[in-house]
């Protein structure tokens, strides 16, 4: 492993200043960042802990159903935190599905929704589109766990589980940089994330994200989310969804294990789903429309049918009748 000093912040500032440095890296629980480091994709001369940072740990819950959930809030704290679970029961499920217990008691919100692809050609040095080559090598390659949507060049999935929640419940992140705070939206935030030959989000040098924040309308209504995995427990998503009727009646539904960055399911198909009373042949339907750009690779064609399988029962559960 490259070797690297290790800086405790104490404060934001001291976060951006120690940060400033291009071979510094923002740390949390380091499940992600430490495995990438030991197999050379990343080499940070500098790991700076955010996790002393006053309000990092913290899980903040707003009267009117707002939230400010801090950058090294714990993904175990937000799969069992009464008041997540409440309020925003598709986050705390998406947490809970998140890897292992010990995974989870370790990993941060922030260093999830920042952490890199799994896909084994990056991940074994390999030269991808990511990794100093010109084409990925996923594209006629092995694809199985790769995106159904995608820009390109790089077909690799964003692996995390909260991501696809945060998502549906149109959160929006804090970050902190040398000019002060800001607030970006999560597309913003993966902005050309398929694109971008060296990172997947669009934070600057010495910027980090500081918090995740929830708007008053992601709380309460009908909102979960489901995954489906190789395996039984302790997997990465093939496909996942996270679906909200919000208590106005709107809909919101994401994809998850079919793209590089959030996947919201097109507005016209949520507003139809928000009418209710759909027979079988109507959400088949919407279930083919949300897929309709869908550009399968060799081996991942049974992405769509597991998405749209996700869909229809998405539907069943979100109809007011049920």
């Amino acid at each position: 492993m490259h070797p690297f000093a290790y800086h405790a912040a104490s404060s934001a500032d001291d976060a951006v200043r120690a940060l400033a440095s291009p071979a510094a890296a923002p740390l949390g629980g380091g499940t992600d960042l430490l495995v990438a480091m030991k197999g050379e994709l990343a080499r940070p001369d500098l790991l700076v802990d955010l996790r002393r940072i006053p309000g990092a740990t913290d899980i903040t819950l707003a009267p009117d159903g707002a939230a400010r959930l801090g950058c090294a809030v714990r993904l175990a704290d937000l799969a069992t935190h009464p008041g997540v679970i409440e309020r925003y029961a598709a986050l705390a499920q998406a947490a809970a599905s998140v890897g292992t217990p010990q995974l989870r008691n370790m990993g941060t919100i922030g260093g999830n929704l920042a952490q890199r692809p799994r896909c084994w050609y990056l991940r074994s040095g390999l030269p991808c589109a990511k990794n100093g080559g010109h084409d990925c090598l996923a594209a006629s390659g092995e694809n199985h766990y790769h995106a159904l949507f995608t820009p390109g060049p790089c077909h690799a999935v964003h692996p995390s589980d909260p991501l696809v929640a945060l998502t549906a419940l149109e959160a929006t992140v804090e970050i902190v940089g040398v000019d002060g705070p800001r607030e970006c939206s999560l597309h913003a935030l993966f902005d050309g994330a398929a694109r971008n030959r060296h990172a997947e989000t669009t934070l600057a040098a010495g910027e980090y994200v500081s918090a995740v924040r929830l708007p008053s309308t992601a709380a309460g209504g009908v909102q979960f989310y489901e995954k489906l995995m190789q395996r039984g427990a302790w997997d990465f998503a093939t496909v996942s969804l996270a679906a909200h009727r919000r208590a106005d009646g709107a809909v919101r539904m994401a994809l998850g294990g079919v793209s590089l960055g959030p996947c919201r399911v097109s507005s016209s198909v949520e507003e139809d789903v928000a009418t209710g009373g759909l027979d079988d042949d109507s959400m088949d339907a919407l279930a083919e429309r949300a897929m309709y750009d869908a550009v399968p690779l060799t081996h991942n064609g049974y992405k769509v049918w597991q998405a749209q399988a996700l869909l229809r029962r998405a539907m069943q559960r979100l109809d007011p009748r049920s």
